[in-house]
């Protein structure tokens, strides 16, 4: 209840526009007081209330009821978290009272509001700060999403993905989002009918590029902006923002130059058109000019006759030569944002020169430092910055930048003990990388900047710059474990397939191979996976590669086992294992684990057990990997000797190693293991829980022959325990997954339970 009255107030301390000292000493209240009260803390007078009406010019009578309900009500505790993805208000908000008024109100009268006008007029910022003031009035989530539609250097983002995001904010799992346009939004509208929140779809494209992103029933509040109005949407109430009116514009300028100056303040906002951006840009300038005057800050904007557009260009020529190519630089990043040791490699300079140069540029509001280490540009200083020299090549920095990302990910790799050798080339080794001692600093690194890496794959494919993009495609796989995305990762390596063919490095070609061959297993597809891992084991026997000819063998074991060839799995195991020098401890150990659950599936616990359980030795302090694979081969092979406590313990074993090591996608198997032998002890509830977890990281991961392959143990272990109800369910959902997915080869072992099951 203090909650609802507090949004309200804050919304009246707004429409005023004035600062909490200003308004305490207007209506006679202390500052903290006020403070409390739009907190929530405290409930004010009545008579309070009333003057902060009279300061915002509104009627004080509609806040009687919620605050008698304050005054009255007990404490409650505070509501659950919800989703609130707005990006952080902007700070010294200013004007704008007319426009933010509609706004608020349309929030109770309508579903949609579009905000239009120029760029950088200040649409987003009016926007998140109104969604600010309205959470307590949605309290079902927030949600943002930029569209990108005019953002330079960065395709749109399309509905059918806007949708994919937007139905992924709503928690549901990639299994449940359909792949079509019109399913997803009939979806999207399905989700919302019964919430009440706020959609903020910021820099839309056009009518078109919302169109379908629109909300149906339900208590949904949309607000759009867009350089372009809205006519072609019914329904739609628009708010069109002009340049800043000359008061406004004038508070902007003396709050974000950090006071006044002497001089003509009107001549400085005639020269920058009352643009709140070009304000903002040009007040930055004077901020960190004490001996400047407006005066001054007038004749370097009369410089060249400054169109508007141009202040970007004044702010540009106090730059010296370093900053200026920083901050052109800067403007080619294909990402997000960047840290200093990506943009000293982006610039070919010492850490030290780049980190010093971006704090010039966040000095000037030329670059924005969201997070502390984290820079990136606004969409028009972008355009600015790609403008100031548009015939440059930018193949060169590129390159640098993906080079950067290429000793990052070969450090990472080696952290997370990826064994197969890939010959990857930097040929602009970075001045400096940032420290990744251990597994979680590796990890950590990888999570935070796989969009911006994603994103520098794209631009090297786009510009031909072809080691750097098969390096990026290679390394890349390394993260399935933790991230799933097969077909993405696939992808990646069939769209750089012809540049790697290009270099000529038979060893690069059978790299990719091998790995196309793996991920290829990983989805199901066997016979192309066979396929892809001959061709690498055969190139990198002629290169003489004899690890990297041995862990193809040990993939190509895999998939024999998959087929339900264990012998044959057995063979090339052992094959590969005698190819394997005696110094290559590592990948002799895993491929060892590897023989050892070919022996379990062949039925031969015994041996299976005794290699398993001598390589557990060697490698449970070394190699947590390989050990996990022990654990589940000693696990399973308890079980099939009838063992189901052993077989128990053991898994729940490789679940916490793999939770130490991150690895989900792992987790999820070892998790269906617990559940199996929960089933086995006669502990239904809990095997129906873990195997609920393990279904749920499958889904999240997209990644549907392992989630297939989970249910069909779950519902051998069912029938085995004479619940054929659940044995049946879960028989028939491998039976969906193998079909939708062409899992041709779980399709019999699907049918064949639900014949048992009948």
């Amino acid at each position: 209840m203090r909650d609802e009255l507090a949004g309200q107030l804050s919304q009246l301390r707004d429409l005023t526009g004035r600062s909490l000292r200003d308004l305490a000493r207007d209506i006679g209240a202390s500052s903290s007081s006020l403070s409390r009260y739009f907190s929530g803390q405290a409930v004010p007078p009545w008579p309070t209330v009333v003057a902060l009406c009279k300061a915002a010019g509104r009627d004080p009578r509609p806040l009687r009821e919620p605050w008698e309900r304050a005054k009255d009500g007990p404490l409650t505790a505070s509501p659950a978290p919800v989703r609130n993805d707005l990006p952080h208000d902007v700070t010294a908000f200013t004007g704008r009272g007319a426009e933010l008024s509609a706004l608020l109100d349309a929030a109770r009268t309508t579903s949609v509001v579009a905000i239009d006008g120029m760029g950088g007029v200040g649409k987003s910022a009016l926007a998140v700060h109104a969604a600010h003031l309205l959470t307590t009035q949605f309290p079902d989530g927030q949600f943002y999403l930029d569209l990108h539609g005019f953002t330079p250097g960065r395709e749109r983002v399309e509905p059918a993905e806007a949708l994919r995001v937007l139905l992924s904010a709503l928690a549901l799992p990639p299994g449940r989002i359909p792949e079509g346009l019109a399913e997803r939004a009939a979806l999207w509208r399905s989700e919302l009918a019964t919430r009440r929140a706020i959609v903020l779809l910021d820099n839309a494209a056009d009518a078109d590029h919302v169109r379908d992103l629109l909300p149906g029933a339900g208590q949904i509040f949309v607000v759009i902006t867009s350089r372009r109005r809205m006519v072609q949407l019914d329904g739609v109430q628009p708010i069109s923002l002009d340049v800043l009116p000359s008061e406004d514009a004038a508070q902007l300028f003396v709050e974000s130059a950090g006071g006044s100056r002497p001089g003509d303040v009107n001549e400085v906002l005639r020269r920058c058109g009352n643009l709140p951006l070009a304000i903002r840009v040009a007040a930055a300038r004077l901020r960190h000019r004490p001996a400047w005057t407006l005066h001054t800050l007038v004749e370097r904007l009369r410089e060249g006759d400054l169109a508007v557009s141009d202040v970007f260009e004044m702010s540009l020529r106090q730059l010296d030569p370093a900053q200026r190519r920083m901050f052109r630089l800067l403007g080619l990043v294909p990402g997000e944002d960047i840290d200093a040791y990506a943009a000293a490699a982006l610039a070919g300079i010492p850490l030290a020169n780049a980190r010093s140069l971006l704090e010039d540029l966040v000095d000037v509001h030329l670059v924005q430092e969201p997070a502390a280490g984290r820079y990136r540009m606004h969409d028009l200083l972008r355009q600015a910055a790609r403008a100031d020299d548009p015939t440059a090549d930018p193949g060169p920095a590129i390159a640098r930048l993906a080079d950067y990302y290429l000793s990052c990910m070969l450090t990472v790799k080696k952290r997370i003990q990826i064994l197969i050798p890939l010959p990857v080339t930097v040929l602009h080794p970075p001045s400096a990388l940032p420290e990744l001692a251990d597994q979680d600093m590796a990890i950590g690194w990888l999570d935070t900047e796989w969009d911006n890496l994603t994103a520098t794959f794209a631009l090297t494919v786009q510009l031909g710059i072809d080691a750097a993009s098969v390096g990026l495609g290679q390394l890349a796989t390394m993260a399935h474990a933790r991230r799933g995305g097969s077909v993405q990762l696939r992808e990646g390596l069939e769209v750089t397939l012809p540049a790697a063919e290009r270099l000529g490095d038979r060893r690069v070609l059978a790299s990719h191979r091998y790995l196309l061959g793996s991920l290829l297993l990983r989805m199901g597809r066997l016979d192309d996976a066979m396929t892809d891992l001959e061709t690498a084991r055969v190139l990198m026997a002629a290169e003489g590669d004899v690890v990297g000819e041995a862990m193809s063998l040990f993939q190509q074991g895999e998939v024999r086992e998959e087929l339900a060839d264990a012998a044959g799995a057995v063979e090339l195991l052992e094959r590969a294992v005698s190819l394997v020098p005696p110094h290559e401890s590592a990948v002799r150990d895993r491929l060892r684990s590897s023989l050892s659950h070919a022996l379990l599936s062949l039925g031969d616990y015994a041996a299976a057990r005794e290699v398993a359980a001598d390589v557990l030795e060697m490698t449970r302090e070394t190699d947590r990997q390989t050990a996990r694979v022990c654990l589940e081969v000693l696990g399973q092979a308890a079980l099939g000797l009838g063992d189901a406590q052993s077989a128990l313990d053991l898994a729940e074993q490789a679940v916490a190693l793999n939770q130490v090591t991150h690895h989900a996608f792992f987790e999820a198997i070892s998790l269906a293991d617990v559940a199996v032998a929960l089933l086995h002890l006669g502990r239904a509830e809990e095997a129906a829980a873990r195997h609920a977890e393990a279904v749920a990281i499958l889904e999240l991961a997209g990644e549907p022959d392992r989630l297939a392959r989970v249910h069909l143990p779950y519902a051998e272990a069912c029938l085995a325990t004479g619940d054929r109800d659940t044995a049946a369910l879960h028989f028939q959902e491998a039976l969906e997954l193998a079909t939708a997915h062409g899992l041709d080869y779980l399709v019999p072992d699907a049918r064949s339970g639900l014949s048992r099951v009948s």
